[in-house]
C-alpha cells in the first residue's frame, strides 16, 4: 500500500489529472520548490483548529499536522479529540497561558536545535485571544521561521452575518474584566467602526448592560454563540434589548458581540426623519 498526497491539477476547464505524490518524490520535491510545499523549511506552525465543526480544517493543516515532530496545545484533552478524528498520531506538548513563559526557552531551544512544532488552541487561531503571541515574538528575535495557516477564527464569521458593516472595525477580544474596563468601554463608545468582543455567557449579560449603558441603549448590536455548531445562533437587536433576552434566557456556550460604530454624521433624530 502506498502513501501520499493526492493533487488535482487543472490544466483545461474540461481536462483534470489527479496523480499522486509520495512524500520522496521528484514531484514532490518540485512543488516544494515551487512553494505549494514547504513543510521542512519552517520550523513553528500556527494552525488554526475548528471552532465548533470538526470538518472547519484545511487539508494543509491536517497534512502539517502529520508532519510535524510535536504539537504544542491548549489543553491535550480537547486537542486529542481533534486528532483522533483525523487519525494524527504526534506527540502533544501543553503550552497554555499559565505555562507559557517557563516553557519558552526549552521549546526555543528545541526549535532551533531543528525540531519542527505546531501550535494549535482549543479553538480558532493561536494568538487571537489565545497563547501564542509570545513564542512567535521569541522566534521571530531568534530568526526561527513561523508560518500561520489560514483557517477558523470566530469573529469573522460572527462579523459577516451580523449584518453590522464590516468594511472598518476593531476587534478587542475579552474587554478587562477589572481594572481599565470602565476606561475601555468610554473608549469603545466613541469609537466609529464597528466593535468586536469575545464574551463568556456567564458574563454575557453584565456585558450587555454596560454596553447600554456606556453606548447608548439603542445602539444595534449582535450576540453570535454557537457558531457552527448545532444550536448556532445570531440575535440581531439594540443592546438594551440584547441584554433583556439574555437575561430571561441564560446562554451557553461561546459568544462573540458585535456593536454598530457610533454615528457621527447624523442626529438620531435626522435618521429617524429618513
Amino acid at each position: 500500500m502506498s502513501f501520499g498526497i493526492w493533487i488535482v491539477v487543472v490544466s483545461d476547464p474540461f481536462v483534470f489529472c489527479l496523480f499522486q505524490i509520495s512524500k520522496f518524490s521528484p514531484v514532490r520535491t518540485a512543488f516544494s520548490r515551487a512553494g505549494i510545499f514547504k513543510f521542512g523549511t519552517l520550523r513553528l506552525y500556527l494552525i488554526p483548529s475548528p471552532i465548533g465543526n470538526l470538518g472547519d480544517i484545511t487539508y494543509r493543516a491536517v497534512e502539517v499536522l502529520k508532519q510535524v515532530d510535536v504539537v504544542l496545545c491548549e489543553d491535550t484533552r480537547t486537542s486529542s479529540v481533534l486528532m483522533r478524528h483525523y487519525n494524527i498520531q504526534k506527540p502533544l506538548t501543553p503550552y497554555h497561558a499559565h505555562n507559557e513563559h517557563k516553557v519558552l526557552p526549552h521549546l526555543i531551544e528545541q526549535l532551533a536545535a531543528g525540531k519542527s512544532f505546531a501550535l494549535i488552541t482549543d479553538a480558532g487561531t493561536p494568538g487571537i485571544s489565545d497563547p501564542g503571541f509570545l513564542l512567535v515574538r521569541e522566534c521571530i528575535r531568534q530568526n526561527i521561521k513561523v508560518e500561520c495557516l489560514p483557517g477558523a477564527t470566530a469573529f469573522v464569521p460572527a462579523l459577516v452575518q451580523s449584518g453590522i458593516p464590516s468594511n472598518r472595525f476593531v476587534f478587542e477580544g475579552f474587554l478587562p474584566l477589572k481594572k481599565g474596563r470602565q476606561t475601555m468601554l468610554k473608549m469603545l463608545a466613541e469609537e466609529e467602526r464597528t466593535v468586536i468582543l469575545y464574551e463568556s455567557p456567564h458574563r454575557l449579560v453584565k456585558t450587555l448592560h454596560e454596553l447600554a449603558t456606556y453606548f447608548g441603549a439603542e445602539r444595534q448590536g449582535a450576540v453570535c454563540r454557537e457558531l457552527t455548531k448545532m444550536f448556532e445562533e445570531t440575535n440581531n437587536n439594540t443592546l438594551a434589548a440584547l441584554a433583556a433576552h439574555y437575561e430571561l434566557h441564560p446562554p451557553k456556550g461561546e459568544i462573540v458581540i458585535v456593536i454598530e460604530g457610533k454615528d457621527t454624521s447624523r442626529s438620531k433624530k435626522d435618521r429617524e426623519e429618513e
